[in-house]
Order: C-alpha cells, then structure tokens, then sequence
C-alpha cells in the first residue's frame, strides 16, 4: 500500500509509536521524503484512530489535488473513495473517504461549523513553516476546539521540511520531535554579485537563464517574486526561441488546470523551463528539475496600520526558503543552483520569514474570532496577533458593518463568512448584489485579484468593466488573463446567497458599482484638494502618476493604490468616480457629523462648528451656536496644555509662590521635611498634567482671548494647597524676610538655592545665614555695597565675617569714606543708611 523505499519509511516505526503514545507529534522531513504522500497511509489503519479521519491540510489548492490524487492512486483508488479534498468550488468525498486533504480555509469553516471535529481522529499540518495567517488560526481553533469540546483524544501532526524546532518545542513541549532525512542529492551553489533590492533584474535573469540552459541538459526551475516578473521574463525568453523548450508560469492566480500543466513532465523530446513564484518551493512536486535559479526575492502582502492599506511588497527571502528552492534541483540527480546574490548577503537573510500574522491584514482572522467566540488572548499562537493590528481589524470590520459597537456578528457579518473571500471583497459582492449590480460587482471583484488588462489605459475601472463585458477591445496579450477574470466572476455569482442584503436607499444604477465598491473600502474614498491631488478618508494623499480622465472627478473611490520610490502620496492605480449625494442616501452610514471646538488666539478665542465628515474628509461645515460650557471649558484646558501654560496670565509673583512651594514639595521627597499633608508637585509638567484639577474651575464661562487675560491665576494656584499650607508656606518658606536693620527683603526663590541680596551695612551683628523650612534650607547671601552691587557672595555667614569681612572693609572703606565700617561687625549697630543714627 505504501513505499518502502523512500527515505520516509525509515521512520515508521518510530512515527507509530509516537502518535500512539502523544497526542502532539512534530515530524521535520527533507524534500523529497515523502511525507506528503506517505505518512497519511501508514497511519490510516492505527488502532487509536478507531474509523475516524484523518484531516491532511495543505496551503494550496494545487497541492491539495496532487496529494489526493497520489495518496489514492497508491490505494489502487480514485479520488473520492478512500480518500478524498475539499477546496473552494470543489470537493470530492464520500461516506467512505477516510482521508481529506483539504486547504487550511476550508479547515476553518469546517471548524467554524463543528469545533469538536466530530469524527476526526488526526490533523496533519503539512508544510507548517509557510505559516499562512489560515494556518496559525486553524491551529489555534482546533486545539481551542480540542480543549473545550473533546472527549476523546484527536491528535495533532505537525510536518515541515524546515520548522523552527527550537520554537515548536517551547511551544509543544512534550510532543515528540522526530526527523527523517530526505531524498536529496547534492545540489551545488553558484553565488552571484551583491545585489540592491530595487535593482532591475531581469537582464541578470534573463543571462542566468539562458546560461544555464545552454549548459545543461535537465529541466529548469526560475524563481521569481511575481507574476509580472514572470511574464517578463516568459515574453524575452520566448522572443529567444529555445530549441525543444516549452516556457511554462507557474503561480497561485492560474487555473488549476493551467498549474497542473506547468508541474507536469515535458512531453518526449522537450526540456522544459518553468517559470514560478514561491508556489513552488514546498508542497507540489516538479517533475525532472536538475536546474534551480532563484532571484532570491518574494512578494508578500504587508498591511500598513496608518494607511490601513495592504500592499504586496517585494522583499528577500529566507535562508530556510533559499533551501527549499536549491533543493528542487537535487531531487533526481546531482543538482545546480544559481542565486542572485552573493555568499556575504546570505548570511544576513533571517533565518525563517515573518509568519504572516504579524504583518498582514488581520480583518478576516478577526472576523473568524468574533464567529467563534474568543478573544486572542484566549487561544493559543507560536505568535500571537499583535493587539493594535487586531484592534484596528475590529474597527474595519465595525465599518464594513460586519459586526456591531459590541463586537457581535451583524447579519451581515454573517453573510460576507459564508464568502470564500476577504472580508472587503465579500462586502463589495454582497452590495453589489443588493445594488442590482451582481454581475459587474462580481466582475470587479475578479479584477481585484488580477493585474490589470489595460495597462495603458489610465485608472478608470469602467473601462475595464465595458471590456470585459465586450464593449472595449482587450490586447491579444492580455486575453488569456480576461478569460481568468470573467471565470472568476461566474464563481463568485454561484457563491452569492439567494437573498440580497437589506439596504436602505438604493444608488441611481450608474453609481451602484461605485457605492458597492466605497462600503467595501471606506478609508479610499477620496476627495479632490486640487487639480493634481487628492485626499483619502485615512488622511493619506494621493495623485495619478499620470494625466488622467478620472482627474475631472470631485469624488473617487479607490479600488488599487501604489507607490513610488522618492514620492510621498500614494498613487492611483485603479478607480470608479463617486458621486457626494450618494452620502446623503446608500452611504449615509459612512457619514459621521461631529462638533468641534478650537480655541484660537488669533481669531480671539472660542470658535465651534459642526462638521459632517466621512473619515478625515469634509462634506460641510456650519457655525455652531449651543455649545456646552463645560465643552468650552475644556477646549480651552486643550489649548492652555498645548501652549505649555505660556498663554495664562503669569506675574513674577505667581512664579516666585511656585516655587517656595516646590521647594517644600523637594525636600519632603528627599524625606528631610515631615509635614502631616503632602506638599504637591508644582513643576511645569505636574501642573500640565493636572490642569483639570486646579484650572478648570477657575476658567468656566471664558470663552475669549481677553476673558483669559484676566482670570483669577493666583486663587487657581493656590486651591492647590489646603487653609493650613497657605499658613504653613508662609512660615517655612516666605516670600519677604526681616533682616537686622529692619528692613523686609525678598526672597528670589528662583535661584537655587534661594537668594537673599541684601547690603552688608544692614547684617552687621547678624552671626549666622538665615535658614528656611525649619533650618533645613540656608540662603545664599548676595551682601551689596551701598550702592547695590554685589561684593561677596556666600551661604556661611560667621565665616564671612571671620575670615573676609576686613579686606572687604577696606576696599569700601576707601570708596565709600562716609559710610559705617565698623572692626567689630557683631557688635555694631545694622543701617539701611550711611551711619547709624546713634
């Protein structure tokens, strides 16, 4: 029933007995081991299976049909006996099917449908490093569902030719970890030149190529990141025209047909050149490949949290990807393999790519998480979906009105799940087809998820939709991908519900595709600000890369944006005009009508107005006249924090009582002054931060510039201390200080430490510096000169009298003759004038 001589088989034994024993087995396998193929069969009869299934998920629809198609032949069966799949649009099981191989979105609606997986006995994962966001949320709902629901055991196999084995077994700590070498050849490496990310890179391709090809005699593998380097390459290559060669694309937007051509041998006496995407790397076999050149690059969608945009973007690959493609040359014979890039940069690669939970689009994880109940943090992940990526998943799911401001499925929420689609693309069909537009809502939708057939025809998606639909000439070259779309669209019409979505008001049939189209994606509405550029309701900008028809239109809805390097607005790709009434009826709910408020100093102060928006965008604006006072209130709290208090009314004594009372508030910190009540923190950012507290009272009712000029800043300042502080700080720290001469000097608690500029004539028979807050703070002394300038400056008193009062004497002595110099300033009489008036 199964083969004994692939390298896979050496471990049966141990591979039984763990599975037998665990609930949780982790299998790594070269390619070429035959674990795919194998590994279903040998446990098909297991006695702990006891006539359940065996679950054997795959990431690709292709790989599905392949792995049935093979597993059943080795039974002497065709597909739909023994075993059977389950994909998007296609299914072939019986009650007799013991085995499934189904694609990991088919396993979540199974899961969403029976969390207990009744009649399940295993769940293989196979080729788990890809770690698609299906994958990483089909493992955590079952093993949530297993937890939750199960009675009796239902295993887990995890397999891989490349897993973070250090991570698995953190994460699955008791399962086994089991490794069977593959099938594999020696395959050698041949290093490029360095290479920049945006260098161009088909001349490089197209050279290594056609070097390659002369060279040897096997089948070529070309590794490229997209589809249309592919049909770059595909076009230069056939303009070559290779002897004997068919040139075959290999990537996940072709029919499944058209993927089967492309892995299958060349007919006799034809070498075959195979031109694919990372489809290929893992998961489907390519018969007699000897030849591997690989750019080195992928294209992976990557959601921008700001723009709430995802974009496929072109990155390097991983080290452990970089493996799996060299060794698709090793699998028959001795192998080549031609990277792109040097030796030194491979060494910077990382080691695993990024699993795409943490950068892609998390809309339609959420949307299964809301379906089944849990919050992430409820679940288990090898990485758990980032909380503000997830978070802002909910609030485009609230606005395409999946779920509501409780997180609870809407109707339809419901409806757009029973969608083999993102959540985006199951809203623009849904209202389309409530709009009376099904047929070119499901045509767009098709458009979607192609590059475009009109490249040159500036951004207009009608245009495309007259094409499609016959009415618009379609390049000979761009056909083939026009018959994909109108295929695709006749899938997406049988998947459609019965009944329509109710909707309100109905958009006139000339905008009905665009109003389908602005529901699924609110935040590309977009707004003209001038003859070139236009507004985003996410706040981003946006222009044509070119002059285009669409730029007469006040309002767009923006199906497709790009970027280019050195820019930075976005760029318009693929658009519908949009018309503003419809927001007024079919888009109503997109509307949002809020009061703002601003204080500005150059208007004079409040202004409020009523603003009808759709996201960052205005439709109108209309003074607003009853306004809440407290609203005013705290406008005017926003705009003193923003203006870091500058703007309030402050004396140097404001300044001067802050900080005596800073002052307390330090040396209580520092735990020098004890005080029954806690002296508060009056720094700058304290008082910012708690301006609610001391302020807002005492601003109630302004409402102009002048009005805050005059409010009562001191009383506000000092509702901050209690009756008994007000007492207190004048004791421990006042503002004025009585000096022997009896005059009241000020005290300049600005200068650290305080300061106490006094002339020297009126210290005379005081022996120590004055202290404040119990002693604990000396002044420093600014002693003057008759005529008020500074001759000495010091914290220690008694030693300036000792040690350097005399030289001082001296020199004011003989500036000023007609002044008091006493030998003995202790015993002297102090004066504020010339000579004491004894």
């Amino acid at each position: 029933m199964f083969a004994t001589d692939l390298p896979i088989y050496a471990v049966y034994q141990p591979l039984l007995q763990a599975l037998r024993e665990h609930t949780e087995v982790i299998l790594q396998a070269a390619p070429g081991a035959g674990k795919t193929t194998q590994v279903p069969l040998y446990l098909l009869d297991q006695p702990w299976l006891a006539g359940q299934k065996i679950i054997l998920l795959e990431p690709r629809r292709l790989a599905v049909r392949n792995a049935a198609e093979r597993l059943a032949a080795q039974l002497g069966q065709t597909v739909g006996q023994r075993v059977g799949y389950r994909m998007r649009m296609a299914t072939k099981v019986s009650a007799a099917s013991q085995i499934e191989v189904v694609t990991e979105g088919v396993f979540l609606r199974m899961l969403q449908q029976d969390p207990s997986l009744e009649g399940v006995g295993l769940v293989i994962f196979d080729e788990f490093h890809e770690r698609s966001l299906d994958s990483d949320l089909a493992l955590a709902l079952m093993l949530n569902g297993r937890e939750l629901l199960r009675d009796t055991p239902l295993r887990l196999l995890i397999m891989s030719a490349t897993l973070p084995s250090q991570r698995l077994r953190q994460q699955f700590p008791q399962a086994p970890f089991i490794e069977s070498q593959g099938r594999q050849f020696p395959v050698t490496i041949h290093w490029g030149e360095p290479r920049k990310l945006n260098e161009p890179l088909l001349p490089s391709l197209l050279q290594t190529t056609l070097h390659c090809w002369r060279k040897s005699s096997g089948n070529l593998l070309v590794f490229l990141p997209g589809q249309q380097a592919i049909q770059q390459l595909l076009q230069v290559l056939n303009q070559a025209q290779l002897a004997d060669t068919l040139i075959t694309p290999l990537y996940g937007e072709l029919s499944l047909e058209q993927q089967q051509r492309a892995i299958q041998p060349p007919p006799a006496g034809l070498r075959k050149i195979v031109l694919a995407t990372n489809i290929a790397e893992s998961s489907i076999t390519i018969e007699g490949i000897t030849e591997v050149i690989d750019s080195g690059l992928e294209r992976v969608p990557l959601f921008d949290l700001t723009t709430q945009t995802q974009r496929l973007t072109t990155q390097r690959i991983s080290q452990a990807s970089a493996a799996q493609r060299a060794g698709r040359a090793g699998r028959i014979e001795p192998g080549r393999c031609y990277r792109l890039w040097s030796e030194q940069q491979h060494q910077q690669l990382p080691a695993f790519s990024t699993p795409a939970i943490s950068q892609a689009d998390l809309s339609s994880l959420a949307l299964q998480l809301v379906q089944w109940g849990a919050e992430p943090d409820e679940l288990f992940w090898l990485d758990p979906p980032k909380p503000s990526a997830y978070q802002q998943a909910l609030i485009g799911l609230q606005q395409l009105g999946a779920i509501d401001q409780q997180r609870r499925l809407t109707a339809q929420g419901q409806a757009m799940l029973q969608l083999p689609v993102e959540p985006r693309i199951a809203c623009l069909l849904l209202y389309g087809q409530a709009f009376n537009a099904t047929e070119t809502a499901c045509l767009l939708a098709a458009l979607l998820g192609e590059r475009d057939i009109l490249p040159e025809q500036g951004a207009d998606l009608s245009l495309r939709i007259e094409a499609l639909q016959g009415d618009y000439q379609i390049e000979r070259s761009q056909q083939g991908r026009a018959q994909r779309i109108k295929q695709q669209a006749k899938r997406y019409q049988q998947l459609l519900p019965k009944q329509p979505l109710r909707v309100g008001e109905m958009p006139s049939p000339d905008l009905a595709l665009a109003a389908a189209l602005a529901l699924a994606f609110p935040e590309r509405i977009a707004q003209r600000t001038n003859q070139q550029s236009y507004k985003l309701a996410n706040g981003r900008a946006a222009q044509f890369y070119q002059p285009d028809s669409l730029q007469q239109s006040e309002w767009l809805v923006i199906a497709e944006l790009g970027s280019v390097q050195g820019r930075s607005h976005d760029i318009i790709q693929r658009a519908l005009p949009l018309s503003a009434a419809l927001f007024a009826g079919c888009l109503a709910s997109l509307v949002d009508t809020v009061s703002e408020c601003a204080w500005q100093a150059d208007a004079g102060g409040f202004i409020a107005q009523q603003r009808v928006k759709v996201g960052a965008l205005t439709l109108s604006t209309q003074a607003h006249a009853a306004i809440d006072q407290s609203l005013i209130a705290q406008t005017l709290i926003s705009y003193i924090r923003q203006q870091q208090l500058s703007c309030l009314p402050w004396t140097p004594e404001h300044q001067q009582w802050l900080a005596r009372v800073q002052l307390l508030h330090d040396l209580q910190q520092q735990g020098q002054l004890t005080s029954e009540e806690k002296w508060p923190d009056v720094s700058q950012a304290a008082l910012i931060n708690s301006l609610e507290h001391w302020l807002l009272p005492f601003v109630q009712g302004v409402q102009r510039q002048a009005q805050l000029a005059k409010i009562e800043l001191g009383h506000a300042l000092h509702s901050l201390l209690s009756w008994e502080q007000q007492q207190q700080l004048n004791q421990l720290c006042p503002s004025h200080i009585q000096v022997p001469s009896g005059s009241n000097k000020r005290i300049d608690y600005l200068e650290h430490p305080p300061v106490l500029a006094v002339r020297l004539q009126e210290l005379f028979g005081l022996a120590q510096t004055p202290k404040l807050a119990k002693g604990l703070q000396p002044l420093k002394l600014h002693l003057l000169s008759p005529a008020q300038r500074p001759v000495q400056v010091t914290m220690d008193l008694a030693s300036f009298w000792q040690n350097t009062y005399h030289e001082v004497k001296k020199d004011l002595k003989g500036r000023y003759p007609k002044h008091y110099w006493p030998d003995n300033p202790l015993l002297a009489e102090p004066t504020a004038r010339a000579k004491p008036r004894n």
